[in-house]
């Protein structure tokens, strides 16, 4: 084996090790004891691949011991205990993706034929709780739901608010500074563009939230109306989703039957299966994610802004490079949280683009400024 081959080996056992560690703190936090018994199941799973990793590596690295979790695996989990585990749970479906995408790249690279369980994994929990451990359609639907919505979200768009904060007001301020090098004149345009960068973020996150409500809303209201005026119809179409999952003419008919004898039930589910609409997501306010995307642009502007508070000229430009370069640094460390790349090349990927962007700036504020001065 070589040596990337063997890299590659060695990342593939932490993912696993990662998934098992993480799988079995969401089950111990899961109040739900049906639930709780996939996740378990999910890491006794990922333990087990482990295991055949190893033995496999020790052939090569006779040493090899299985290692601990990964701090990209413990700070997922500590994230896990303060916001929730519903937000890791999409982190490790990325996870599970990558995982089958590479199983599948690796047979291909290898000539060998692809068996169509790589991506078994994605379904893993639909099937454990259906056939193994009998847990209710409403906490199905809750698991699924929680797929469907999560996937890391709110946590990238933290990363990413606070990154679109920093990389343009980053370039603003060096483009002023390059043009005016003035403290006066930094801190006026930082200061414009910090509060005119939140306050769109802001009103674009709320158009957005509430924009999605009104329509999902004005759907599940089109939906009871059909009910009401059409409940042939509806049956109809309940028994052709069920149809669609592989039950029975006659058994779907009369699931669906039963659910249209009670209207609030039968639109609970067409608004989940025909409409694909997550009752969960309306509660959700649009000025708290406004409000946080304001506040977390702003967190992000001020780093290459606060320097010019205190002082002006090259010394100031310097500090502002500096801390605008860590910052930039851990934004990108952050983001292998959800890609699992090594620290180093994501947060040197973001430095070199960020840096890149203010550069370009402050040339033109430089080609500006000699030109009104000349």
């Amino acid at each position: 084996m070589n040596k990337p081959d063997r890299n590659t080996a060695l990342a593939s056992l932490q993912t696993e090790v990662d998934a098992a560690f993480l799988y079995r703190k969401i089950a111990a936090a899961e109040d739900d004891k049906g639930i709780a018994a996939v996740f378990d199941n999910l890491a006794d799973i990922e333990a087990e691949h482990a295991g055949h990793m190893l033995t496999h590596l020790r052939q090569q690295l006779p040493d090899l011991v299985l290692p601990q979790p990964s701090w990209r695996a413990r700070t997922l989990n500590r994230i896990g205990k303060v916001l929730g585990y519903d937000y890791i749970i999409g982190v490790l479906m990325d996870t599970e993706k990558s995982i089958a995408r590479a199983a599948v790249q690796q047979k291909e690279a290898q000539n060998q034929p692809a068996r169509g369980d790589e991506g078994n994994h994605i379904k893993i929990l639909q099937s454990l709780m259906t056939s193994r451990h009998k847990v209710s359609g409403e906490n199905l639907s809750r698991i699924e739901g929680r797929h469907k919505s999560v996937g890391g979200n709110a946590l990238r768009a933290a990363v990413l608010g606070a990154n679109d904060g920093l990389v343009s007001n980053m370039s603003l301020v060096m483009g002023v500074a390059g043009a005016t090098s003035g403290q006066s004149e930094v801190l006026l345009a930082g200061s414009a563009g910090l509060l005119a960068g939140a306050l769109s973020m802001a009103l674009g996150e709320w158009i957005s939230v509430k924009s999605s409500q009104e329509l999902y809303e004005r759907q599940m209201a089109l939906e009871m109306e059909e009910i009401m005026s059409n409940p042939e119809g509806e049956l109809k179409e309940i028994t052709l989703i069920y149809m669609a999952k592989g039950i029975p003419e006659t058994q779907a008919h009369d699931m669906a039957t039963k659910i249209m004898s009670d209207r609030e039930h039968a639109h609970e589910v067409l608004v989940k299966e025909e409409l694909g609409i997550n009752p969960e997501e309306l509660k959700s306010s649009a000025w708290e994610a406004a409000i946080t995307s304001f506040v977390l642009f702003a967190i992000g502007a001020i780093i290459p802004l606060a320097p010019f508070f205190w002082g002006g000229g090259n010394t100031a430009i310097l500090i502002s490079v500096v801390a605008s370069t860590v910052g930039l640094f851990l934004i990108g460390s952050a983001i292998t949280l959800f890609t699992g790349k090594s620290i180093w090349f994501s947060g040197m990927r973001q430095v070199v683009f960020g840096l890149l962007a203010a550069a370009i700036t402050f040339g033109i504020g430089k080609l500006i400024g000699v030109s009104i001065a000349g």
